[in-house]
């Protein structure tokens, strides 16, 4: 859902619309800008972005007031929030106004992106779970989070299933640590952890470790499961 998904950003700072677009371009999401609630209107006739990042204080229409006014008229596009005021009580009339995500300026990029994926994945509809996957005489069974080969059940801990199971669900598609950290419910801080789990399951699906046929290290991005017989 995140790859390809439209997101409209709804800034006056020309610079911050302007680095916001070629980031979550390069990050692989189609951008469209607006520089106040107006023009956000205006494009939101013709446009249907897949989400919406708000700027709060803006001339003009603040992006809270712009918010309850989408959400009173039924409106789900999910919103996340972009405001410099990060106080406890700032952020609870962000979600009252109907913002699904809230982020403090000054924020990282990254940051943006990986709040952006999650709060797009919460909001995608239900899909059917994919079927097994093939790691040449391994089948992972994604039902039941099961490794089956030639002579029954292969053990996995419940790190290396769970870093199977968010791999096998977009199989082809790169996972940055940062994204399998938040699906294995860990410090995304830890990314010598992650390499370890990483390391631990090549031991597991490959023939041999030190030359994957399955699960590839992509420089510089983070990790890809490419299934195949």
């Amino acid at each position: 859902m995140a790859d390809e998904a439209h997101i409209l950003v709804v800034d006056d700072d020309q610079r911050l619309r302007s680095l916001l677009s070629r980031y979550l371009g390069e990050n692989g999401f189609r951008v469209s800008t607006a520089s106040d609630a107006e023009e956000a209107r205006d494009k939101m006739r013709f446009l249907q972005p897949d989400a919406l990042v708000l700027d709060v204080m803006m001339p003009g229409e603040s992006g809270l007031s712009l918010t309850a006014s989408l959400r009173a008229a039924d409106a789900s596009v999910p919103i996340l929030l972009l405001t410099a005021r990060g106080a406890p009580e700032d952020r609870i009339e962000g979600f009252e106004s109907g913002a699904d995500d809230y982020l403090g300026k000054p924020f990282e990029p990254r940051e943006l992106v990986l709040r952006l994926r999650a709060m797009l994945r919460r909001t995608a509809p239900a899909a059917d779970p994919p079927g097994p996957v093939r790691l040449g005489r391994l089948e992972f069974d994604t039902a039941r989070a099961e490794l089956i080969g030639p002579d029954g059940p292969v053990h996995l801990t419940g790190g290396e299933s769970a870093l199977l199971a968010a791999l096998a669900a977009r199989p082809g598609e790169v996972f940055s640590r940062e994204e399998i950290a938040a699906a294995l419910e860990m410090d995304d801080s830890g990314e010598r952890a992650i390499d370890v789990q990483v390391t631990r399951l090549r031991r597991k699906i490959e023939a041999d470790p030190r030359e994957p046929r399955f699960l590839h290290t992509v420089r510089g991005r983070g990790y890809v499961l490419k299934p195949g017989i």
